[in-house]
């Protein structure tokens, strides 16, 4: 499995989830299999994003895509940075 791990500033935290939740159907299609939305601990508007994508290919498509720039600006994301990792390695203990 491949993941994306996103981190960005956005506006406004409640803004940008409205929008963010509101892509799900779009983000599935682009290859997204699951995700985790976390803040940090001492700023709500310094967002992560780490997903689990079908392909690094597929991710890069879909963040790359003229469609997710505009999304993204209309969300109030603020340079973001994509990481893109591929798994060697889970475990639970």
């Amino acid at each position: 499995m491949q993941h994306v791990l996103i981190i960005h500033e956005v506006a406004d935290y409640p803004a940008w989830k409205t929008i963010f939740d509101g892509a799900a159907g779009i983000r599935k299609e682009g290859g997204e299999r699951s995700y985790q939305v976390l803040k940090y601990e001492n700023d709500p508007n310094k967002i992560v994003h780490f997903s689990a994508w079908t392909s690094i290919a597929d991710a890069k498509a879909f963040f790359e895509s003229p469609r997710l720039v505009q999304i993204r600006l209309e969300a109030g994301v603020k340079a973001p940075d994509f990481i893109y990792l591929d798994l060697l390695e889970s475990g639970d203990l």
